[in-house]
């Protein structure tokens, strides 16, 4: 009997901190105090200052924002750089030609002279966090929405400058819960990123929009940078005398494997999430401002591929603009798939009428009547968000259009980038649809004059205004463009620069000042929601919303089952990947090189018998931004890198659901593998720290005083 009760207890404790630990994207200088007895009780051996010091290198010194958009990692004492192969997509591609096709190819720098630079690619260290809530916000509790706003914008400057005088670093000061909390981040910018390694698009973006945010998965999503400094080890602009960076901390690489249950956790720089948001807001989202995004960028997405799919000049200069449609167009889809299966707006409701009650309790009348005003404030926002999509989305998509907003600024460099990847009939077609699908799903009152006249003028005819629009403009090639960007009189007379501002014109005034305002008025009454339900739980740990700053998550490696008859297992094998190809979907292609190394079984040591791991699934709480950030393990070292979320997983911006919601990495065999045995390119290998380390059973280690007493009974 005793057997049998143990056994019931090493399970429930082990569901008990599995369900604690994968929920957050905690602040790293917060771990101490509110997530490592947590942690270990997962199975990480690391303290919390292991993890993040001001006084000695620590796991954030080897972490970088990427570019402003993504997560990198310093792999070597050399400055190597690992992220993934999306987020240095720009970068690949901007190096590539019909010549030299490295989106088709792959590109490899067997030395450092080979390195490519990157014209404004940068990176950002974190050197310290601090708590400046008190310099914000002291004296200001008789102020509210933009007075308050302006008054804690206007004491940032001299907080700033005084936390890096002297020095070279830059700082950063962003609210946290809507305001109640404000942090400064004093960074250090690096400049010169130089491009080492790409594997062929074939494996960096196997499965393309087909497998993109879809589990099984196997790409190999990664890229390989090198971060340089000037030869007195800080920043500088590029310089062939620029030395590779000597870094405070680089991530060993570990090759010993994962199980099912290990520890993991994702340190990086996640964009956005909103988990506060209530009922109405979530409702909101999924019937209205989701199905519109999906709309919108289903119709841009076909016209992109059509044309691609017809030159190979236009699949270059098309092909980062179409990923960058197609990410979220179906992380929209997934959402609002994921959030309906959850019955995400029922559970808000629940959370409210909890809160409502407790707030009844109170007396306070702040409170009290809250959830209310939160109602009135959010169908107040919402009438505007359909207008705002469509604008965004589409009308703004149409690339002639965005040219011509500020053209007479633009430099004559930037124009001529805008005309390398631009082709005229791709946009013209563009226009043509966006044109269309705006006129037939927004209010006139949101439609300039201007449109309206040429509507009248070609009877409706969306075709024959476009073509108009295109025969007349002066905006449409390079030549023309530059002439004419500096001749005020002809600009004004251009009818693509003429209707493009008179939508943004009503854009500015008409929309965007109406969602700001009420935007003021529902973040204000956020932040009060927020502090409630702080004060509500006071024994709950709060983690606050992403907002691209420096967060840890952590969980286990783990597959789940997310709906009724899904089942996912953890891992993912090169086997997978020959199955897919064989199904003829040019998203599968695959190389021939890498074909024979599957049937040779020549994987070298970054195999397991005759499998080699591809991907892998756990149970990190994670969001855009943080594509590029490393797996980490118990130890501190590098298994994997993590590059997207399983479609229904998308829901956690929203909500997260444990039994739902999982992280989808890169396992590090793989990339080595690519790197070494694919490429070729062993002498970055030599660059690396490789280890072997397994961790311990994680039920072992989170095994606390009471269980341990409950045992020896």
């Amino acid at each position: 009997m005793l057997k049998y009760r143990l056994l019931f207890l090493l399970i429930f404790f082990k569901t008990s901190f599995h369900a604690m630990g994968e929920e957050g994207m905690w602040l790293p200088q917060l771990l101490k105090q509110l997530n490592e007895q947590d942690m270990q009780s997962l199975g990480m051996k690391m303290s919390a200052e292991d993890i993040y010091s001001v006084n000695k290198s620590s796991l954030k010194d080897a972490i970088v924002s990427f570019n402003g958009g993504c997560t990198g990692e310093i792999i070597s004492n050399e400055g190597l750089l690992l992220t993934n192969h999306h987020c240095g997509y720009g970068q690949i591609q901007s190096h590539s030609s019909v010549e030299n096709d490295y989106l088709t190819d792959g590109f490899w720098a067997m030395s450092k002279d080979e390195e490519l630079a990157n014209e404004n690619l940068f990176v950002t260290f974190i050197i310290r966090i601090e708590d400046v809530t008190d310099q914000m916000l002291a004296g200001l509790d008789a102020l509210e929405g933009k007075a308050l706003e302006d008054s804690i914008s206007a004491r940032m400057p001299s907080v700033k400058e005084k936390a890096v005088e002297g020095t070279h670093y830059e700082a950063l000061i962003k609210p946290f819960f809507y305001g109640n909390k404000y942090y400064m981040f004093v960074t250090e910018k690096y400049e010169d990123v130089r491009l080492v390694g790409a594997p062929p698009s074939s494996i960096g973006k196997f499965g393309g929009d087909t497998d993109n945010w879809v589990w099984p998965r196997h790409t190999g999503d990664f890229s390989i940078f090198r971060v340089y400094s000037g030869p007195d080890g800080k920043p500088a602009k590029y310089s062939e005398d620029n030395i590779p960076l000597k870094p405070r901390h680089f991530l060993p690489v570990n090759i010993a494997g994962i199980n099912e249950g290990d520890f993991s956790m994702v340190f990086g720089f996640p964009g956005r999430t909103q988990e506060y948001l209530t009922s109405y807001a979530v409702e909101a989202l999924v019937d209205s401002i989701n199905p519109a995004r999906i709309n919108i960028r289903e119709e841009k997405l076909a016209i992109m591929k059509a044309e691609m799919d017809q030159s190979d000049k236009v699949r270059i200069q098309y092909a980062s603009k179409y990923a960058r449609v197609a990410n979220y167009w179906k992380k929209w889809i997934g959402e609002n798939r994921g959030l309906k299966i959850s019955e995400a707006v029922k559970v808000k409701r629940v959370e409210e009428k909890a809160f409502q009650k407790w707030a009844d309790k109170q007396g306070n009348e702040d409170y009290k009547n809250l959830l209310t005003n939160l109602e009135k404030a959010n169908n107040g926002l919402t009438p505007y968000e359909v207008p705002l999509q469509y604008m965004r989305e589409a009308i703004f998509g149409i690339e002639a259009f965005r040219l011509s907003l500020g053209l007479d600024a633009k430099s004559d460099a930037s124009i001529a980038k805008f005309f390398k990847d631009y082709n005229r009939p791709t946009d013209q077609m563009m226009m043509k649809a966006m044109l269309k699908t705006f006129d037939e799903n927004v209010a006139d009152e949101y439609k300039p004059e201007e449109f309206q006249k040429l509507k009248s003028k070609f009877k409706g005819d969306y075709g024959k205004l476009t073509d108009y629009l295109f025969e007349k403009s002066k905006l449409t090639t390079e030549k023309e463009a530059l002439a004419i960007k500096s001749n005020p009189k002809k600009l004004d007379k251009d009818p693509v620069y003429t209707l493009a501002n008179a939508f943004y014109g009503l854009f500015k005034n008409s929309i965007v000042p109406e969602i700001e305002q009420r935007r003021i008025e529902i973040d204000q009454l956020q932040k009060l929601y927020v502090k409630g339900l702080i004060e509500m739980s006071p024994e709950k740990k709060f983690y606050p919303d992403a907002n691209s700053t420096m967060r840890v998550s952590y969980g286990l490696i783990d597959g789940n089952e997310p709906e009724d008859g899904v089942k996912y297992t953890f891992q993912t094998t090169l086997e997978g990947i020959i199955r897919k190809n064989e199904s003829g979907n040019p998203d599968f292609a695959m190389p021939e090189k890498l074909r024979k190394l599957y049937d040779e079984k020549d994987y070298g040591e970054y195999g397991i018998g005759d499998k080699m791991p591809v991907c892998f699934l756990a149970s990190n709480h994670t969001t855009g931004g943080n594509s590029g950030s490393p797996i980490i393990d118990a130890n501190g070292n590098l298994i994997g890198l993590n590059f997207d979320r399983t479609w229904q997983s998308t829901m956690s911006d929203v909500m997260y659901n444990a039994e739902i919601c999982r992280n989808i990495g890169v396992d590090i065999r793989y990339i080595l593998f690519i790197v070494d045995k694919f490429a070729g390119a062993t002498h970055l290998i030599e660059e690396m720290n490789i280890v072997k380390e397994r961790p311990m059973i994680p039920l072992e280690a989170s095994k606390t005083a009471e269980q341990e007493a409950l045992i020896e009974e």
